[in-house]
This record gives structure tokens, sequence and C-alpha cells, in this order.
């Protein structure tokens, strides 16, 4: 009996022992772990993070400028819709003078051509009378300043003159070039009513409406030629708008988040009769092909209207990771930047206008995507690259 009661003291001892070297054990684990999370040490990484030092050096050789941001003078700007168009001023529409029949194709939709290319031949019977009365005319004339004033009367020389100078016309009115007309005179061809069409300007044909061997009337608009190099919008504003509006101020052409510089070049001083909207004629360059006509925008206009804001060059804003706009803002200390996040308010003719940064603040105008470009790989041996 009292053997079996010493073992069972011995068992319970050993047990309590063995409870307390487990308890020790977690303690000790708990103290690592708290001293590896430690407030203080969470603190000291989330100060270098994001920030990035560069040294004068490399603020020389990558060109980094740094300025202190400022309120200045901008001219308000308006968003209006708008509608590609072809500049009137550089369009051309093929059509005959006098009716007649197609009778060869030269050029079709698409294609691209130069002044005096040849678009169409068309045959008429007006024209085959003017060419015939046009030769007859030149045979006269020919002769008659060969024989020369003393043996021919005056009225017979004038009469001749005016008669040549007078058929030469109608048959250019009729739609006949001068190499067609030259062309005739020089017996290559016959007195057949056929005559060219040729391009007025350079540009693309853009509109093909006819089929060969169709007869058309006079002023049946066979082909549209433009030269697209430069084109027009128009913006539809209210009036109270417009008046804020002048020739001359400087736009912007919104289309798929690409932003194409332009001016303002007319104003229209009627209004549409349904939206009863007036509308600013804006110029645009088109060098990219990139524009077409019917193509509907979203047009930024410079008011007369003045106010203060902060802005940058275009190229000292960029696009974070995340999608956000953001500068690069220098630190207490020189070469120590840090990127803010900022809102743009608009872009125009390369100024970026933007809010969310206080005014003084040392901002990067210039290298902002060489700071951009180390703040992504981490700001770490930043000095040895």
């Amino acid at each position: 009996m009292l053997r079996n009661i010493f073992f069972i003291i011995l068992f319970l001892s050993l047990a309590a022992c063995s409870e307390n070297d487990t308890s020790e054990k977690q303690v000790g684990h708990e103290d690592i772990r708290n001293e590896t999370q430690s407030p203080e040490s969470n603190k000291e990484g989330h100060n270098e993070t994001g920030v990035v030092n560069l040294s004068s050096e490399q603020m020389k050789t990558a060109n980094i400028i740094v300025q202190e941001l400022a309120f200045k003078n901008v001219a308000i700007n308006i968003k209006a819709p708008g509608e590609i168009k072809l500049n009137a001023y550089n369009t051309f529409k093929v059509s005959p003078r006098i009716n007649a029949q197609i009778i060869k194709r030269h050029a079709k939709l698409g294609d691209e051509v130069q002044a005096g290319h040849a678009l169409v031949t068309l045959s008429s019977v007006e024209m085959a009378e003017a060419q015939g009365q046009l030769l007859l005319a030149d045979k006269e004339w020919i002769l008659v300043k060969k024989l020369g004033r003393k043996v021919v009367s005056a009225r017979r020389y004038i009469t001749a003159k005016v008669n040549y100078e007078k058929t030469y016309a109608n048959a250019k009115a009729y739609g006949m070039s001068d190499n067609g007309i030259t062309a005739l005179f020089s017996q290559k061809r016959t007195a057949d009513g056929s005559f060219q069409l040729v391009a007025q300007q350079a540009g693309r044909i853009l509109h093909d409406k006819f089929i060969v061997g169709e007869y058309i009337s006079a002023g049946y608009e066979l082909m549209v030629i433009a030269n697209e190099s430069t084109m027009w919008v128009e913006a539809r504003v209210t009036p109270e708008v417009a008046s804020q509006i002048s020739i001359g101020n400087s736009a912007e052409i919104i289309l798929n988040k690409q932003r194409l510089p332009a001016k303002v070049v007319q104003l229209h001083h009627t209004l549409d009769e349904i939206t009863r909207t007036s509308a600013v004629r804006i110029e645009v360059s088109n060098d990219n092909d990139y524009l077409h006509a019917g193509m509907f925008v979203t047009t930024q206009i410079s008011t007369n209207n003045k106010t203060t804001a902060l802005q940058l060059p275009e190229a000292a804003v960029l696009r974070s990771s995340d999608g956000d706009w953001e500068v690069m803002v220098e630190q207490d200390e020189p070469g120590e930047f840090k990127a803010i996040e900022v809102k743009v308010k608009q872009i125009n003719d390369g100024v970026a206008i933007i809010e969310g940064i206080k005014e003084g603040s040392r901002v990067v105008t210039q290298g902002a995507f060489f700071v951009q470009s180390e703040l992504a790989k981490g700001g770490f041996e930043i000095h040895n690259h």
C-alpha cells in the first residue's frame, strides 16, 4: 500500500515539472514574436517605402529639374461634344458641266491622287460640237496669223482671233483640260466628243458614285476628293458659352484617350433650329490619318475667362501602377523624392492643371519619368547605377 502511494506522488511531481517547462517555452516564443513585430520596427520600414534618394550626379545626368508650385493665371476650359467634318476648303467635288456618258474609269474609291490626275473619261454630243468648232477656229486663226495684217483685213483678223478664243473657252467650260485641248490640236485626237475630268487638287477619293456606261446629267456628283491633312471639328455649345470663345483660342480633341492639339478657326453666328446651340469650328491636324469625317469626339476649348490654378508641364504628371495621376515631390532633403497622388483637372497645350497638392511643394518638372522608374525599383542601391 505504501509502495503504491509513493509511485502516485512521483508521477504527479513529474507531470507538474513538464507543464512548467512547456509554459516557459511558450512565453519565450511570445517574447520573440513580439520583439520581431514591434511597432518601432514596422514604423521604420514604412518610412523607407516610396522614397528614393538621388545623388547630384544622377540628377545632372538625368537632367532633372525641380521647381516650386505656384498659382498662375490660366484660361477656363469647357468641354463640349463635337463631330469630325471634312475641311471644306480642302475638298473638291468632281461633276460634269454637260450631259455625258461615262466611257472609262481612271481612279477608284480610296485612291490618293495628285492635281491633274485623270479620273474619268466622258463622251458628249455637245462636247463633239464644241471640239469641231474649236478645230475650225484654230485653223482659221493659224492661217490669218501667217498672212499677217498687211494681207487680211483688220475685221477678219479680229474676228478670227475672237472666234478662236471663244471656242477655246467653250471647250474648257464644257470640261476639257488644257492638256486635252493641246492633244486635240496636235491631231492625236479627233472631235469625237470624248474628254477627261481631272483632279483639281491632291487628296483622297472619298466618294465614288457611278458605273461605267452610265449616262449622267450636268452637275451629277461623280467623286469627292479631300485633303485630310487637316480636319474640322464642329463643337456645339450654348450661346452663353460661345460668347466667351474667340477665334484663335486653343482647344483639344479627345478621342479614345488620345488628345490632339487644335484651335478655334470660326464661330457660327446662327443657332441650330432644333438644339438651339451655336457651332464652334475647330481645326485639327490629321497627319497620321487618325480622324475621319463622321466621328464623334469630345472637345476641350479655352475660353476668354481666367482663373488661378496650379499647373505643370504635361510630362511632369505621370500615371501610377494603379492608373492614378501622380507627381514626383522633393522631400526635406535635396535629391529625396516621393510620389504624391494628384487630380488632373485638364490638360491643354502641353500644360496640366492639377489639384490635391500644396502650393510651394517642390515638384519635378523635368525628368519625372526617371524618378518614377527609380521609385519602381524600390529605392535600393540607387547610387550604384
